[in-house]
């Protein structure tokens, strides 16, 4: 339980400092002097809210959480507290713990509970809550959800497969006809790796022919001083064998080239500058020669695929049959267990009913499409009708019977459940049973409730008055005499009356 709150720079409310003992906790006050956003600060404490103050603390006791994590026993005081300066910063027991991670701890600890949100009745949200219920009390359940997700998993990537085959198969001929274009205009070119550069380099010598054939004619006749050459460098006791290799070397370059220059004229120029155009077209839509290359033996694994397109589709219709029968049968074995928690759910669900002059609610599970979740849609009916055709008075108090038999499951023995004007709008007789109800809870937790009637007021353990003066809000415990003043405004409004001051007292005596 919360045994202490602190609060600092909230809005209206400049500092706070409340102690609380076990059981019903009410605030009161007038509307607009910030009720629910001193509620909103101690969500914010938990995560379940943004935090806004500059400062806030809360102290529990007797919680019965285990966190080997934060290393807390079950018996021990858990403090948490959020600072808010340039960022907001949480932390549990002097540990620094994220919002997300504070949000998981306290889970199990703090439940919130409000009438504006009717996705309590949600069906997902309800398979879950059966889920983890049937989980603790039989660990064969777990395995047994487990094993179906795998299942049902691999179907779906199976089916998404048969899917993309089929679509395909629509349009076989299509894809086959553009893969064979692909490969045989590819295969028109057989282009080689390196090919483009060396035609390149032919490109540029047959650019250069005319001029070689020039350049060696009008230097041959360096040849014809070979021998006046050499006999002078004899003559001169000088070993003409420099020179002679230096010619030698000359001579065979010049003969080379000649041979080279001969080849280029064998060659059809139209055709290599044909061949570059057509390379270079390849480079430019794939980036290099490599990757035409690469493209077209893609192109050719499709093709040789969409030849075996049959046979994969046999293989994988086969398996989806498998898998088919094994998810239905694993899904029907999840009903089973889920109906056994449905049972025990609708069971607390009608004994709070009784004290909300109500009954006969009925769960049950009805088939649907099959999903991740298995085939389970969870059906609540009030006496034979469904939600949509009852009362806004009787849906307000199956919701709160709804919401009480979940919390009894959800949040150990000694939680906190916070309770957000959950008897709005009620006649009298109806607060009268939510009264009942919750002043019975409050025997196992710690109930903090916002009220705007008399008789949910009147039950509560501890009374805080909540109130604004001059833009300032503030929080004070009321004695007897302070409740049953409080209690004979909120029946006959500012001017108390003496026959409100009397009923107010009636009723306080008789909580």
């Amino acid at each position: 339980m919360i045994s202490r709150f602190y609060l600092e720079d909230y809005l209206s409310f400049k500092k706070v400092d409340l102690e609380f003992e076990k059981g019903l906790i009410v605030f009161t006050g007038p509307s607009g002097a910030g009720k629910s956003i001193l509620m909103d600060a101690f969500l914010a404490l938990f995560g379940i809210k943004e935090a806004k103050a500059n400062i806030s603390e809360t102290t529990i006791e007797n919680s019965s959480v285990y966190s080997e994590e934060f290393g807390i026993e079950e018996d021990d005081d858990i403090v948490i507290k959020e600072i808010k300066k340039d960022k907001v910063r949480y932390f549990l027991n002097s540990q620094s713990i994220s919002k997300k991670a504070l949000t998981t701890f306290s889970s199990s600890l703090v439940k919130h509970l409000h009438l504006k949100d009717s996705s309590d009745f949600d069906s997902v949200r309800l398979v879950n809550f059966l889920d983890k219920l049937t989980a603790s009390k039989d660990e064969k359940f777990i395995a047994l959800k487990k094993e179906y997700e795998e299942n049902f998993t691999e179907l779906s990537s199976i089916s998404a497969q048969l899917k993309k085959i089929n679509d395909d198969e629509s349009k076989l001929e299509e894809l086959k006809e553009f893969a064979k274009y692909e490969i045989e205009k590819i295969e028109s070119i057989n282009p080689k790796i390196d090919e483009y550069e060396e035609l390149n380099e032919i490109k540029k010598r047959l650019a250069k022919k005319d001029k070689i054939e020039e350049a060696i004619a009008m230097a041959k006749g360096i040849f014809d001083f070979r021998v006046s050459v050499s006999k002078a460098l004899d003559i001169m006791d000088k070993d003409s064998l420099f020179f002679d290799e230096t010619i030698n070397e000359l001579e065979n370059i010049f003969e080379n080239f000649n041979d080279s220059l001969y080849e280029l004229e064998e060659l059809d120029i139209e055709s290599v500058l044909d061949r570059i155009e057509k390379l270079s077209a390849l480079q430019k839509r794939f980036g290099s020669i490599k990757e035409a290359i690469e493209y077209k033996e893609q192109k050719q694994k499709e093709l040789d695929s969409y030849d075996n397109i049959s046979f994969e589709k046999s293989i994988l219709e086969k398996k989806v049959k498998l898998l088919n029968q094994k998810v239905e049968e694993l899904a029907e074995d999840l009903t089973s267990y889920r109906k056994k928690s449905a049972t025990i759910l609708e069971e607390n669900v009608n004994y709070y009913l009784k004290y909300l002059y109500l009954s006969n609610a009925k769960i049950y599970l009805k088939n649907k499409q099959i999903d991740f979740l298995g085939k389970d849609e969870v059906i609540l009916e009030l006496n034979g009708v469904n939600l949509e055709t009852i009362s806004s008075g009787e849906f307000n108090r199956l919701r709160l019977a709804l919401l009480t038999s979940m919390s009894k499951f959800e949040i150990s023995n000694n939680g906190i459940l916070f309770l957000d004007e959950i008897d709005a709008n009620l006649s009298g007789k109806e607060s009268d049973a939510i009264a009942t109800v919750l002043k019975e809870l409050s025997n196992s937790y710690q109930i903090f409730a916002i009220s705007h009637q008399p008789q949910l007021t009147a039950a509560a353990k501890q009374h805080f008055f909540v109130d604004k003066q001059n833009g300032a809000s503030s929080v004070k415990i009321l004695d007897e005499k302070g409740r049953i003043e409080e209690i004979s405004r909120m029946i006959s409004g500012e001017n108390i009356t003496k026959e409100a001051y009397e009923f107010a007292k009636n009723l306080v005596d008789s909580k």
